[in-house]
Parts: structure tokens; C-alpha cells; sequence
């Protein structure tokens, strides 16, 4: 018996699927994905923190049990904030998270640049800086059911302003 097959998703050519394997959907290059394959996207807060560099670790990967599932995959972080910024780096000294505080305030100064953007304080416009330099995202591999970091990496939230408040990222995981 022949499957019927539905129209294109999305529109594109080639992104078709059958109602009998409706769980087989065709990349854009037409391979079939795997039956396994899953999605998962979620919002995830952060507490508000002080001015720093925050690991995040546990409490990112708390919140996506789905890891625990996936035997390979991708975990894209989407931090949406302008001010803020993640980053991958050393997850045992602390002195690493000073440090990096110490150059970055030393690198982008609040005070001696005449900065124009000024409306929200004299942390603002640095802030935006610092997380330009940095940026909002990381995308990791999931291997066997969690990240694959290396032995001395973690996450971390870098807060860039005196008070910068709750802070969101939008977590998106594809694996099977």
C-alpha cells in the first residue's frame, strides 16, 4: 500500500512527509530525518545577579531534562538581553571569574569615554559594549546525554550592569 503524501511544508520543494511515517520529515536536501529526532524549545530565567561573571551551569541544565535523552544533539542558549552576555570558560577558579571582571571593566571604562548613550545610567552603554565583545549565544554538542564540555568548562552569565535584573535565555535542543 502507498502512503499519501501531504503538501510541501513550509512551502519548499522536497519537504514533503506521509501520513504513514509522518514521524519521517525530509530535510531541505530531501535525506529523510531520523524517526528519533527531537525539539524542545523553552524560556529559562535567571535570577538577578550583581555586576559579574555567574556560572550558570546547573541551573541551565536543570531546567532541560530533555538532555538526559539524547544520545547526540545540539543545545543552542539564546541570552535575550543587550546588556548581558554568555559565555564558555574555566569552572573551578574563581579568581578566572575575577580576572575576567577586572579586564573587561579595565577594557570598556564607564568613566573617561564620552559616551553619548547615557539615558540609563553611566553602566549602560559599557554594558552593551562588553556584551557586543562577548555576545548573546552559545551553541554546545550533546553527546550521551548532556553537554560536551570539556573538564574545566561552565556557562556563564556575564552580568555587565550594577543591577541588571532577572535575566532570559531561550534554550533550543535538536538531537535524537
Amino acid at each position: 500500500m502507498r502512503a499519501a503524501t501531504a503538501a510541501p511544508c513550509g512551502g519548499r520543494r522536497g519537504a514533503r512527509y506521509t501520513r504513514r511515517d509522518s514521524a519521517r520529515r525530509r530535510g531541505l536536501d530531501g535525506a529523510r530525518l531520523p524517526l528519533g529526532s527531537v525539539w524542545v524549545q523553552r524560556e529559562i530565567t535567571l535570577a538577578a545577579r550583581a555586576r559579574g561573571f555567574h556560572l550558570v551551569t546547573h541551573e541551565v541544565l536543570d531546567a532541560l531534562p530533555e538532555l538526559g535523552e539524547l544520545s547526540v544533539g545540539l543545545l543552542n542558549l539564546l541570552l535575550r538581553h543587550t546588556s548581558a552576555s554568555l559565555t564558555l570558560n574555566e569552572n573551578a577558579s574563581p579568581e578566572v571569574r575575577r580576572d575576567l571582571e577586572s579586564w573587561f571593566d579595565g577594557a570598556v571604562p564607564e568613566r573617561g569615554v564620552p559616551w553619548t548613550h547615557t539615558l540609563e545610567g553611566p553602566d549602560d552603554m559599557p554594558a552593551h559594549v562588553k556584551a557586543s565583545l562577548l555576545g548573546p549565544s552559545l551553541t554546545l554538542p550533546v553527546g550521551a546525554g548532556r553537554p560536551l564540555l570539556g573538564t574545566w568548562q561552565g556557562i556563564y552569565l556575564c552580568e555587565h550592569r550594577d543591577r541588571g535584573g532577572a535575566r532570559s535565555l531561550v534554550a533550543t535542543v535538536w538531537g535524537e
